[in-house]
């Protein structure tokens, strides 16, 4: 069946000659189209094909100026395999093979942990047109035990078997064990690898606060790195359980301490000061009616974070939505060093691992942004 074409405003081609990989809903002429039906988007003298969403903002993800069929979509996985082999490093197993939009396969991801692979899709239309082609080539290239799809109902076999409920993986050989089944996002967070590697370098003979520390991702490395004491906090006792085991089966069990606390509620209440601070909250904001909202709160706690690092010493901080920008995130730390009565140099600012390729024309890509600031005295 050929796929219907959709005339869009010639205001948004631009957009669509660039290569943006979204059409919004609000963009879109009256039509009958079914989800997981490919669509041809035409605007002015630019068009695209792409895969049609009856539900969501956004209401088609577009896969290029040709319409895709099983090589060409095997073709990208392959593209995007080549990447991780020439950047991942090595004593590592857990990683991200396919980043949705920056590897050009829009609303869907795929990362290993050592012999089996998760794929989440963020679209049904994706998950009916383009992850059957995904899965067959992933197997075909990697040949793992196992490739599932995660989703609100756990895992579900697409390739070979289950994972098992839990696995222990390698990051830059450290060890961490990685719920597929419950864990956040597809069992750990892969996307901060490199700034847990720079947190590592520079954690020799700290003192370390990790806040939001979830599994001790940011912890291990510290330890590793040398640090005299790292105290991870979180709401979650039963993630802090993970930090515990994460410490322990990395040798550093009696360098660990956990706290269960509201981050919020910990930091005014707290007095002791430290070498390093690590902020890694959730996403403040989803949606950009809370934007407003998440630049403040983001402000208040590094404001609070700012408070309990030692003159001299280090602030890691973080954030994770594509809703607040690099821009507006530097000013937001600005706000909080003067909140907090100190000085601050910015001495190192990175995103997310290379196996999170972006793309120039789709700035939504970047959400991840990491700062490290330098903290002095006030003037």
């Amino acid at each position: 069946m050929r796929p219907a074409t959709l005339r869009l405003p010639d205001d948004i081609e631009a957009a669509l000659a660039s290569g943006h990989p979204w059409i919004y809903r609000n963009h879109l002429p009256p039509a009958r189209l079914q989800t997981g039906g490919w669509v041809r988007a035409v605007a002015g003298k630019a068009e695209a094909y792409g895969v049609y969403d009856e539900e969501g903002q956004i209401a088609v993800r577009l896969f290029g100026k040709q319409l895709p069929g099983a090589a060409a979509l095997a073709a990208r996985v392959d593209e995007a395999l080549a990447l991780r082999h020439r950047f991942v490093p090595a004593e590592t197993d857990a990683y991200r093979l396919i980043f949705g939009e920056g590897d050009y396969l829009p609303g869907l991801v795929a990362d290993r942990y050592g012999r089996y692979l998760v794929v989440k899709t963020y679209s049904e239309g994706v998950t009916k047109a383009v992850l059957p082609g995904v899965t067959k080539a992933l197997g075909r290239a990697l040949k793992p035990r196992g490739i599932a799809l995660r989703g609100k109902e756990g895992l579900t076999a697409l390739y070979g078997q289950l994972p098992p409920p839990e696995l222990t993986v390698s990051e830059y050989g450290l060890r961490f064990v990685a719920d597929l089944y419950r864990g956040q996002k597809t069992g750990l967070f892969l996307d901060q690898r490199e700034n847990r590697q720079t947190v590592r370098r520079l954690a020799a003979g700290a003192r370390v606060l990790n806040l939001f520390a979830y599994n001790g991702g940011f912890s291990v490395y510290a330890l590793a790195g040398g640090a005299a004491f790292v105290r991870s906090v979180d709401v979650s006792a039963a993630a802090l359980t993970g930090a515990e085991r994460n410490a322990a089966l990395n040798g550093f069990a009696g360098k660990h301490e956990t706290v269960t606390a509201d981050v919020f509620e910990f930091l005014p209440n707290h007095d002791e000061t430290y070498d390093l601070v690590i902020v890694d909250p959730p996403a403040l904001a989803r949606k950009k009616d809370q934007r407003r909202a998440a630049l403040r709160a983001y402000a208040r706690l590094n404001a609070l974070a700012l408070a309990r690092v030692r003159p001299g010493g280090l602030l890691a901080t973080a954030s994770c939505t594509a809703q607040v920008s690099p821009e507006a995130f530097r000013e937001v730390l600005a706000v909080a060093a003067r909140r907090a009565g100190v000085r601050t140099q910015i001495v190192h600012v990175a995103g997310h691992a290379p196996d999170h390729p972006l793309r120039p024309e789709f700035p939504e890509g970047r959400y991840l942004k990491f700062v490290l600031l330098r903290v002095l005295n006030g003037a």
